[in-house]
């Protein structure tokens, strides 16, 4: 996968939440946790991105009636924080700003924390007996701790790596209890632009840490061989390996029988390992494989191959870099056998047997490529049977699957795979920055899927027939609560999030030349029209 442009982190602790310009006014109060609406990128740890009627009031009969309530303007064009929800509060990573706890009916913050760092994941909580504890990925600096009430900053650690110096954390963790999963990958991907680095020598991998304190509780890496020398170039620039692997997504857990599952990506040189491209079963407890099952061998890609034509680093023969890096579902089919559902930058989507990795059903749904196949996330609907896969098929030059494109969003039946409808896109315009496709993950709730495609586009389709309901174009200006100019771009990486009777979501997305925005959207359902 290719990775969206490094921010160095310039965080310091001891940092505390300061006021700012759009302050709530006094008396507003700490923010409350009565209600949490989610516990992470995938909302739960399935990550099945549904939210039940518990959870939301938003259906098929008033989806139609959503309007914006107010924006925020972003301090980047490229952001990638899915927020936290509360009764009273949207937290939210804004990269370039800090970590914000903006009221969730008016937008004013009640703290913001400084931040230096490149936000990577949601934000995500744990309740504790002294209160409640934040937590984001940075991508550099690793796990970071904020106290929720006050936005006091706690501390930042990363875990304990080995044959990693360079680590990325460009995946949300998962909390499970007292426990962090962390996903790892790394900056390798990046340096191997370099001519005169030694591409490439580390391992991707998952980590669990102390959720109170960071300590780190046990490490996997995906590549257990050895690094060796594989050859030279230039007499004094030696070629090692093998590399990669790296997990982009997070994790799913099954906490019955205490197994994490995760994916992997593309190794970075040859030689390449079976444990790319591939789905890990590990003990949540100790980290102690399970099993684990690869689905493209010989995927051997990084950015050096993208950016000079024959770069010494770019792999040969070259992979087609169809990597795993959306998060895992796990889920129970019709007839009771749990599965592990995996969508794949290869255009498929595969289901696996939870307790062996047996393959269950496989899906070709569109052409795939280094950008296409599924990006981001799939979601469940497990009253209607249904797993929905976006499909972004965007073109990558040499990059780009075989066949023809296919972007959009697609239903499964969960039981077999079988396409039970599909809702194929076309772009607003002929250029690369309107395509029409859905990289983004997708969000749903029992009735409604909501979408957001590359041109720009907030969609919420029937959950059971792919009905258009409703269609928002945020490529557009808005006023904002903060007073920050921001226009709309388009939809990738954290997608839609779900809470009561609002749909929260950030437009743009300027990596993989697409179109930028900073526009943070908060959408309402509307009152019904009197007759």
């Amino acid at each position: 996968m290719v990775a969206p442009r490094q921010i160095a982190f310039v965080a310091s602790l001891g940092i505390a939440a300061v006021a700012s310009a759009e302050s709530c006014p006094d008396g507003t109060g700490a923010p409350s946790f009565d209600t949490i609406y989610t516990a992470g990128w995938g909302f739960d740890p399935q990550n099945s991105r549904h939210q039940g009627p518990d959870r939301t009031s938003i259906n098929a009969g008033n989806a139609a009636r959503l309007t914006v309530k107010w924006a925020y303007g972003l301090g980047t064009d490229t952001p990638r924080s899915m927020p936290l929800v509360t009764d009273d509060t949207i937290f939210l990573g804004d990269t370039g700003r800090g970590l914000l706890a903006l009221d969730r009916d008016t937008g004013c913050a009640r703290w913001e924390l400084p931040w230096g760092g490149e936000f990577a994941s949601a934000i995500l909580h744990r309740v504790h007996a002294d209160g409640v504890m934040l937590y984001f990925a940075d991508r550099n600096a690793g796990i970071v701790a904020v106290d929720a009430r006050s936005g006091r900053l706690l501390w930042q650690r990363q875990p304990e790596i080995v044959r990693n110096p360079v680590p990325m954390f460009s995946g949300t963790p998962l909390i499970h209890g007292e426990t962090i999963f962390m996903p790892i990958s790394s900056q390798e991907i990046g340096l191997s632009l370099v001519p005169f680095y030694g591409c490439c020598t580390t391992s991707g991998g998952m980590a669990a840490m102390d959720a109170t304190t960071g300590d780190t509780r046990w490490y996997v890496p995906t590549i257990e061989e050895p690094v060796r020398v594989v050859g030279r170039r230039w007499l004094f620039v030696e070629r090692r390996g093998p590399p990669g692997a790296p997990v982009w997504g997070a994790p799913t857990l099954d906490p019955a029988s205490g197994t994490l599952f995760f994916g992997t990506g593309q190794n970075y040189s040859h030689p390449t390992t079976d444990t790319s491209d591939a789905i890990f079963a590990v003990d949540a407890a100790t980290g102690e494989r399970r099993w684990m099952r690869q689905f493209t061998a010989n995927d051997a890609y990084n950015i050096s191959c993208d950016i000079v034509p024959n770069h010494p680093n770019c792999p040969d023969p070259l992979g087609p870099d169809v990597d795993f890096g959306a998060p895992l579902v796990f889920a129970a089919l019709p007839d009771g056998t749990p599965a592990v559902i995996a969508g794949q930058k290869s255009g498929d989507v595969h289901a696996m047997r939870a307790d062996d990795g047996s393959v269950i059903w496989q899906r070709k749904l569109g052409r795939g490529g280094a950008l296409g196949g599924v990006h981001s996330g799939i979601a469940l609907n497990a009253a209607l049977g249904l797993v929905y896969a976006p499909i972004s098929d965007i073109d990558a030059g040499r990059m780009t699957g075989p066949g023809p494109a296919k972007p959009g969003v697609y239903a499964l039946d969960v039981a077999d795979g079988s396409v039970v409808w599909s809702r194929e896109r076309a772009g607003r315009c002929p250029e690369r920055y309107c395509w029409g496709g859905v990289s983004a993950a997708v969000s749903g709730t029992d009735e409604v899927l909501f979408s957001g495609s590359l041109d720009g586009y907030l969609e919420a389709l029937d959950a059971a027939t792919g009905e258009v309901l409703w269609s928002f174009d945020t490529w557009q200006d808005f006023e904002t609560v903060n007073g920050v100019p921001a226009r709309g771009g388009a939809f990738d990486t954290h997608g839609p999030m779900i809470a009561g009777d609002m749909v929260i979501v950030s437009s743009g997305y300027s990596a993989y030349f697409q179109a930028g925005g900073n526009a943070l959207l908060v959408f309402a359902v509307g009152e019904e029209d009197s007759p």
